[in-house]
């Protein structure tokens, strides 16, 4: 039998959560005796269809046979996956909802599939914590999203607002999946004068990089009374990777975060059977989120009201 190899294509080097999927990855591939090639695509979905397409169209080299991947921009690249299973290549997209896969799927008997997070239960979970940390059930969030094509951003405000209590009031600002985009947006959003009037009582991110980068930029204010009030606001992550993550909230620096579960050595199991046995497996499987610490540990200590936004 053949050593199979796999090609895991990730959206970006400069992301916890990316890093941990890089590394699940690898470590599948050695416990199943396969061959792994990550590529990064550094959140430019041009960058990731050429990446693809210059392995899959390569007459020199060798094909993988399987493509894993996440997908940077809003389409989840159809014409490369349809590129990919016309020439025998097995596609799995990961944390994508993906039209095209069940008609790639009745035409190409070769695995094809999805494996994503919830994130939409993601979202409501962070809408939980959210309701958990406000008892009166009023008050105000700043989200720090990600970017407007990424459907998993979407889903996840969409799954926040519906765990949230009614009456809890939304800011929304765009990042980008890394801490730096977060440090920038923050850092801007300081400069103007509405900021300090602004009454907000959590700040909660799309994941735990975004939330770091937000706390970075309020620890470098100048006005220390004003420092001081903001960074006792409530921080909120996602993703939960255990050495960023779960270490944050266990330092103080996030009050909480949600465990994802990576899914790249999920995927690479999936495909290796597939291909070994010549079964074809499920077209979507979904993974599934836990808050940590647990809500109704969140619960036991409530915060007070519009710590940020008192006067000086």
């Amino acid at each position: 039998m053949k050593k199979l190899k796999f090609i895991v294509s990730l959206t970006t080097s400069d992301n916890d959560y990316q890093m941990e999927q890089a590394a699940a990855a690898e470590d599948a591939a050695r416990r199943l005796g396969v061959e792994v090639q990550i590529l990064y695509a550094d959140n430019d979905a041009i960058l990731q269809s050429q990446q693809l397409l210059k392995i899959i169209q390569s007459n020199t080299e060798a094909h993988p046979d399987g493509v894993i991947f996440e997908p940077v921009g809003g389409t989840a690249m159809p014409q490369v996956a349809k590129a990919a299973a016309a020439a025998g290549i097995g596609w799995v997209v990961l944390n994508r909802e993906v039209e095209y896969i069940s008609e790639l799927r009745s035409t190409y008997k070769i695995p094809i599939f999805s494996i994503s997070s919830d994130h939409e239960q993601i979202g409501r979970i962070q809408g939980n914590q959210i309701s958990a940390l406000l008892p009166s059930k009023s008050g105000a969030v700043l989200l720090i999203q990600g970017p407007a094509d990424s459907l998993a951003a979407r889903q996840r405000t969409s799954g926040m607002y519906e765990g949230k209590p009614a009456d809890v009031q939304v800011k929304l600002m765009k990042a980008n999946w890394t801490e730096a985009s977060a440090y920038k947006a923050i850092s801007s959003w300081l400069k103007l004068s509405t900021s300090q009037q602004a009454l907000i009582d959590v700040i909660a991110a799309h994941d735990d990089s975004m939330a770091i980068g937000a706390r970075k930029a309020f620890q470098e204010l100048t006005d220390t009374q004003l420092r001081s009030r903001w960074l006792k606001v409530p921080f909120l992550g996602i993703d939960g990777v255990r050495k960023t993550g779960q270490a944050w909230v266990q330092q103080g620096l996030l009050h909480a975060t949600i465990i994802v579960p990576t899914n790249t050595g999920k995927a690479i199991e999936i495909l290796t059977q597939a291909l070994n046995t010549g079964t074809l497996p499920a077209a979507k499987t979904l993974t599934v989120p836990k808050s940590f610490p647990e809500i109704e540990e969140l619960s036991k200590k409530p915060i007070q009201r519009s710590l940020a936004a008192k006067t000086v």
